[in-house]
């Protein structure tokens, strides 16, 4: 395909991406959009950057993104990437994150249901027994706890969004505040959402595990984003999510 992928068309989606140094990782990610595109769901893609210094934004503008840059941390990128939707459901998928055939059908089947928000079940790009077990139990965390993390993707009305006050502007656990303010109005998907395994390979599966549990265990408790954070970055513990 030549030119620019992603044109404002009359369709109900704008998908929003997150990123940050994505250039290795967001053309497999654009690439699993395209079924949704050929599938005329896709209006407006936007990549909402946090100040890459590698080739992400001349990828993103190949494809035809909406491209729009401003301080790092998730919740704020997503949050200024919702400002500039234009389509009537927002559709938030990581950088990381690859969405997997099948997954326009189940898309489609859940825009006759604009009051409930929806999330793809987990998978791993990596094969074993620890990948299985650690997005087993991200599937059952997302429907018994109703409590998905942001590679799992997210799928709202923007009313729905609006309604819930949209993503905070904090550095950790933006997901996880987006997931409570919409508790009892989550749904799964019937389809999957591949995410990279490369920070559970490099942290160790067990270890990276433990972590995200502690993390949302203490903010449960009352730790605040910014002191979460700080653990993140003197290297204490990783963040839940990609």
């Amino acid at each position: 395909m030549t030119g620019p992928w992603f044109k404002d068309m009359p369709a109900p989606l704008t998908v929003i991406i997150p990123t940050l140094n994505a250039a290795a990782t967001l053309p497999r990610t654009l690439g699993g959009l395209m079924p949704g595109l050929e599938a005329g769901l896709i209006r407006q893609l936007v990549v909402s950057d946090a100040g890459s210094r590698d080739a992400t934004g001349q990828i993103a503008e190949a494809a035809g993104a909406d491209l729009i840059t401003g301080a790092p941390g998730r919740g704020g990128q997503l949050l200024r990437g919702a400002e500039a939707a234009r389509g009537d459901w927002l559709l938030f998928v990581h950088a990381d994150t690859v969405l997997t055939p099948g997954w326009p059908e189940a898309v489609r089947g859940h825009l006759a249901h604009p009051e409930a928000a929806a999330y793809f079940r987990l998978a791993f790009d990596a094969s074993g027994v620890a990948p299985a077990l650690v997005a087993g139990w991200a599937n059952l965390r997302s429907r018994i706890f109703g409590l998905p993390y942001g590679d799992q993707g997210l799928l709202l009305h923007r009313d729905l969004y609006a309604a819930v006050g949209g993503f905070r502007d904090q550095p950790l656990m933006e997901d996880v505040a987006m997931a409570r303010a919409l508790r009892g109005r989550l749904r799964p998907l019937d389809a999957i959402a591949a995410t990279s395994a490369a920070r559970y390979q490099a942290d160790g599966w067990i270890r990276r595990g433990g972590a995200n549990i502690w993390l949302l265990a203490r903010y449960f408790l009352g730790a605040s984003p910014d002191t979460l954070a700080k653990a993140y970055r003197s290297g204490r513990a990783p963040p839940p999510g990609n």
